[in-house]
């Protein structure tokens, strides 16, 4: 089972996940995506396209043997998992998605803004809904640099904070980036927030901390600036795109970026992939730091129901 994790993560994202299913036989990887931790970190933007990280994906696949595996990916290391899925069907036998749903015709802006719900984000004040952070990541690249990097350990503080009950249905922060001048509007610097001990372990928000003060957040931020790559490579799959491997999706409810009970942001999941299982969890985005033993139950027991292990 091999564990791919997202912005701004390391593979020690998913340590109660693989502490878990380890104990149970499972062959458990995570490894440091490309841009972060001890992975390569190369300067040029293209080299975060999609295409280049399923080959890192795949290389590290044939180095540990090569058998068709079940990939879990969470945040931007769900479109890694499915690419690699839908490209490379041989390597894999099952696929779990964390928060971010499969779409088949590529994770771009241009394919988000169909699904948008305008009840939520009337299009004449909020023209890119919630992804409004996502032009400005291509528009203001250097300035979200700068911004994330002013003080590393408050931004990933910040960045990480559990899901609100209070929030759900409401205009979420990401839609609002654009208006206030970045995230962290005029002060271009994230405030100084308390890490939240429930979701990382303070030893290993230490750990990522550390890792960032190296890398920084350019290489990750970098993630976000290969749209028309990624579409161009995901339209290149086989069969479209569409997944013959079992997929589970779990949901995070209040989640104010994926929650797919909110909009009709899973149905191209639902085309492309039909051995589909949904699971939803209360929680917010930072599913497998929020959820730990749940997310493992989830993926335990559809991974018994589909003869996957």
């Amino acid at each position: 089972m091999i564990f791919l994790h997202g912005w701004p993560g390391m593979g020690l994202t998913w340590r109660a996940q693989m502490q878990a299913l380890a104990a149970e036989g499972w062959c458990c990887i995570a490894p440091d995506m490309r841009g972060y931790g001890d992975s390569s970190v190369p300067k040029a933007p293209g080299a975060y396209a999609l295409r280049e990280i399923v080959r890192d994906m795949v290389e590290l696949h044939d180095h540990v043997g090569g058998r068709a595996a079940v990939w879990v990916g969470h945040d931007l290391g769900s479109p890694v998992a499915v690419a690699l899925a839908s490209h490379y069907p041989e390597r894999c036998r099952g696929v779990a998605l964390v928060s971010v749903p499969y779409f088949p015709d590529g994770f771009a802006l241009a394919n988000l803004l169909p699904l948008v719900n305008r009840k939520i984000y009337p299009a004449d004040q909020y023209p890119d809904g919630q992804w409004d952070y996502l032009r400005f990541y291509v528009t203001h690249f250097e300035q979200t640099v700068r911004d994330f990097d002013a003080d590393i350990p408050a931004a990933l503080a910040a960045i990480y904070r559990p899901g609100n009950p209070a929030s759900r249905g409401q205009v979420y922060r990401s839609a609002l980036v654009t208006r206030n001048g970045g995230w962290f509007g005029s002060q271009h610097r994230p405030p100084a927030v308390t890490p939240d001990p429930a979701l990382w372990p303070p030893a290993d928000f230490d750990i990522l901390v550390a890792a960032f003060r190296v890398t920084g957040f350019r290489p990750a931020n970098a993630w976000y600036l290969n749209d028309e790559a990624n579409v161009g490579y995901a339209r290149s799959a086989p069969n479209g795109g569409r997944l013959s491997q079992p997929v589970l999706f779990i949901n995070g409810d209040l989640d104010g970026l994926f929650d797919i009970t909110l909009s009709d942001i899973a149905e191209p999941m639902r085309q492309a992939c039909p051995d589909l299982t949904v699971t939803h969890q209360p929680a917010g985005h930072w599913l497998p730091l929020e959820r730990k033993t749940d997310l493992v139950d989830d993926i335990r027991s559809w991974a018994k129901d589909r003869q996957l292990a």
